[in-house]
């Protein structure tokens, strides 16, 4: 009962997700305030279902949702929508949700994709994972890889708005991108995302370590995973230095959040779907 329960909840989540990002698209193009009301109710929705579906994993398995691959993309995305409705309330930015909306919709579509039913059910948690420090990891594995989605969105924003004003000679813009904030508001954003994502994912990192050693016995062995992690946190650290220290702004602070964010899928997908290792039951 609760299993059919739990894939009734997913196929909501899946329908849910794919309406929001439709419902913001539409809101770009035609700046109906009836839509984009619609589009921000849904993701809330989506957000309470992506909840509901991780806690009744918790009761049908008897452990955190951190066992396999179907578990960790869940809380990804719930990660992302978190992340998102907060910076859409906090900053009025409706229209980034059609640049954002569309990373969970794939996730799930992923999932439909590449994963059957038996490896959706729980199962029992391997010895490596019997860890609070696991827990810790990924809530903040969850967080800064969601705020990394939203600050590669703004990246994407900041890009087509000025390529657009480039191609005007700096007039207004016309269609969709003149739905977007100004240019120094996107910048600002963006830094401040990666700003608040940056010390989760070095927390991420260093509960990971702790928890190897917990799980493995040694701290670092260079396992693809924490190569990739590491990766991902040096580009970010050079995001942060090269604004910090060289005023970097513009369009290579908008490159850099795109590539960033490319990083931590690879660190995802990559690491636990094609390079073996340590996570690779991830």
């Amino acid at each position: 009962m609760l299993e059919n329960l739990e894939t009734a909840l997913f196929y909501i989540l899946l329908m849910t997700c794919t309406l929001c990002m439709l419902f913001y698209w539409i809101w770009l193009g035609t700046k109906k305030e009836l839509v984009g009301r619609l589009a921000t109710y849904l993701t809330i929705l989506a957000v309470l279902v992506n909840t509901a579906a991780i806690i009744l994993r918790m009761i049908t398995s008897g452990h955190p949702p951190l066992s396999n691959g179907y578990e960790f993309l869940l809380t990804f995305c719930l990660g992302i929508m978190a992340v998102y409705l907060f910076a859409e309330f906090r900053y009025k930015l409706r229209s980034l949700g059609a640049f954002v909306m569309p990373i969970p919709c794939l996730l799930l579509m992923f999932i439909i994709m590449s994963m059957g039913p038996e490896e959706r059910i729980a199962q029992a948690v391997p010895p490596a994972l019997k860890s609070q420090w696991l827990t810790f990891h990924v809530i903040t594995a969850m967080f800064a890889y969601g705020a990394f989605a939203v600050s590669f969105g703004l990246g994407i924003m900041y890009l087509l708005k000025a390529s657009q004003e480039d191609n005007q000679n700096k007039l207004s813009p016309q269609g969709i991108v003149a739905r977007f904030p100004s240019l120094e508001i996107l910048d600002e954003l963006a830094y401040k995302v990666v700003g608040f994502a940056f010390p989760l994912l070095t927390l991420c990192i260093i509960t990971g370590a702790i928890w190897a050693n917990y799980a493995w016995g040694t701290y670092w062995s260079w396992d693809p995973k924490e190569t990739w992690s590491l990766i991902t946190w040096i580009i970010y650290a050079g995001y942060l230095h090269a604004r910090l220290m060289y005023g970097w702004k513009g369009r290579r602070a908008a490159w850099l959040a795109v590539f960033g964010f490319a990083a931590v899928l690879f660190t995802f997908f990559g690491v636990n779907y094609f390079l073996p290792g340590l996570h690779s039951y991830a």
